[in-house]
């Protein structure tokens, strides 16, 4: 149903490599690859690592975790995983109750606003990012954005976010051990994490989409 629905367009944008390479495999055609974007201007770049009232007390490094707190994100492995430093979560879902009794260690920060979820991404020396099942994982891209370089899994999500075109790591680490990919992360210029973050702008994603648009023929 959904081929025969798409069939007669010029292009179907779909946000992923692994979006596109799963279409493939079931005949779709005229796929584009259009990118989730980030607000550059909103996550602003630190050179280094701020001081955010909330986290000033905590022993750096600071590691952090943003988004929703579920199994699916898989967080519980980075709650568990030996950290030398803090660990952060900003997020609210079904585990934070049983999770927050568990790991009281843990700072957790609830759900913030964007504008103080960017300085919490400015204050942090990595983000770990543990989720295995992940579409794309627009959040790494904000803590990029910021400056702060990424720890994942090398997976689809990860894979699209931290690989550029030509197959090399820049922003971040991927890496079937976390604990490795973290400790690798923490030594990623900050610099390389924000150049990264600008391929995926809303400048970028926005011009990417205007280069697929096609004038309709007239009936």
């Amino acid at each position: 149903i959904f081929r025969f629905f798409h069939k007669a367009s010029s292009g179907v944008m779909v946000p992923t490599q692994g979006v596109l390479n799963l279409l493939t495999q079931r005949q779709f055609k005229n796929l584009k690859l259009w990118t989730h974007g980030v607000d550059t201007d909103l996550f602003k770049f630190a050179a280094e690592s701020q001081d955010y009232p909330a986290l000033a007390h905590l022993p750096r490094p600071i590691s952090i975790f943003v988004g929703r707190v579920s199994y699916e994100k898989n967080i519980e492995t980075y709650l568990q995983m030996p950290f030398e430093g803090s660990k952060v979560v900003c997020g609210v879902g079904p585990l934070e109750v049983e999770l927050k009794s568990k790991y009281p260690g843990v700072t957790w920060l609830g759900l913030l606003p964007r504008e103080e979820l960017a300085k919490v991404y400015a204050s942090a020396d990595v983000f770990v990012f543990p989720s295995r099942n992940e579409t794309f994982g627009l959040v790494m891209l904000e803590a990029m954005a910021c400056g702060t370089p990424v720890a994942a899994y090398p997976v689809d999500g990860p894979i699209e976010v931290l690989t550029t075109g030509l197959g090399h790591m820049q922003g971040g680490v991927l890496h079937t051990d976390l604990k490795e990919a973290t400790d690798q992360a923490l030594k990623v210029p900050r610099n390389k994490a924000r150049a990264r973050a600008h391929d995926f702008s809303w400048q970028n994603a926005s011009e990417l989409f205007l280069s697929y648009l096609r004038q309709i023929k007239p009936s």
